[in-house]
């Protein structure tokens, strides 16, 4: 039986699946030459991450496809409910790559705060020639220990993201329409924990408190911070985004960084990708990576793995 990864595996992924009798193939097939290469060589199940997307004509044009499979966590580029109709299996790996998502949400911050996105662009330009400049227009940063960081979407991601934030001496609040009340379990690396209780609030309410804001929520059809909630939040405050590109108001962000109402935004999604907007990528107090989130080591192993038990377990239940 034949896997296609088209958006790739990890080496531990490929080989627990080859352990179990699969021939993975890991070439990389245009959109459009999809549905003739998988027909052709008899594909079986079909891997994406976010390259590749799985829409009707692809899940009606191969009959013989059994699975198909997200490494990671959304799934909007794949038509979901239409393959599952049609009797397709469709899997995913939501908790796989929450902690490195988690990790980027903070090394944006941790940077953020100290002004590195713009001292590692202005350092190589003139860290020479103007060093005591550059050194008195970065000597006002903050530390992250007793700041409050809201967080919106509180599902696997957010959770560790309120892990890191906890263990740093944040104040966490977080608002999700669909926990009431959550544990974040604070692990340390000799064993032990603690369990801190929060209780979920509004949107309005975290927008007002938080001097950070940042977003784990799946795509959405309407913003979920336009111009209307960047009002509300405190002024010098920074926002981060490394959920779904659309969920931000770019151009209403833009427009509160110029303005000074925020002081900086962290994003690593976005509305129009792989081609985000350049006044975006031009603004000065925005630190940013080319959605990298689920993107370690360590994450992409978790997820090829996963994905494989996912695909034996399937299989030998229908056999």
């Amino acid at each position: 039986m034949k896997v296609l990864a088209n958006d790739g595996i990890s080496q531990s992924g490929q080989q627990a699946l080859e352990a179990n009798g699969f021939k993975v193939l890991t070439t990389t097939v245009a959109q459009e030459q999809l549905i003739n290469f998988i027909n052709t060589e008899e594909i079986s199940v079909l891997l994406v991450r976010s390259a590749t997307t799985v829409r009707k004509d692809l899940i009606d044009g191969c009959p013989n496809l059994k699975i198909i499979g997200r490494g990671g966590v959304g799934m909007d580029n794949i038509d979901v409910d239409y393959a599952r109709n049609k009797g397709k299996h469709v899997i995913n790996t939501p908790a796989a790559s929450s902690a490195s998502v988690a990790e980027l949400v903070f090394a944006h911050l941790f940077g953020a705060v100290r002004f590195l996105y713009d001292s590692n662009r202005n350092m190589p330009l003139d860290g020479d020639s103007q060093f005591g400049k550059l050194k008195k227009a970065y000597a006002k940063g903050h530390e992250l220990r007793g700041k409050t960081l809201g967080i919106i979407g509180f599902g696997r991601i957010g959770n560790e993201v309120a892990k890191i934030a906890l263990g740093v001496g944040m104040k966490v609040i977080v608002s999700d329409k669909y926990v009431n009340e959550a544990s974040v379990q604070v692990e340390f690396y000799n064993g032990q924990f603690i369990n801190v209780e929060i209780q979920s609030q509004s949107v309005e309410s975290i927008l007002k408190e938080a001097d950070f804001v940042t977003l784990h929520v799946p795509a959405q059809k309407e913003y979920v911070i336009g111009e209307k909630e960047i009002a509300m939040m405190k002024n010098g405050a920074g926002i981060v985004n490394a959920s779904r590109g659309g969920v931000v108001d770019e151009v209403a962000l833009v427009q509160a960084l110029n303005s000074g109402k925020l002081a900086f935004a962290c994003l690593d999604t976005f509305e129009n990708e792989p081609t985000p907007a350049v006044q975006v990528l031009m603004q000065p107090n925005v630190s940013l990576t080319p959605h990298i989130g689920a993107a370690t080591l360590e994450a992409q192993d978790r997820i090829g793995e996963e994905l494989a038990q996912q695909i034996v377990a399937i299989l030998k239940a229908s056999h």
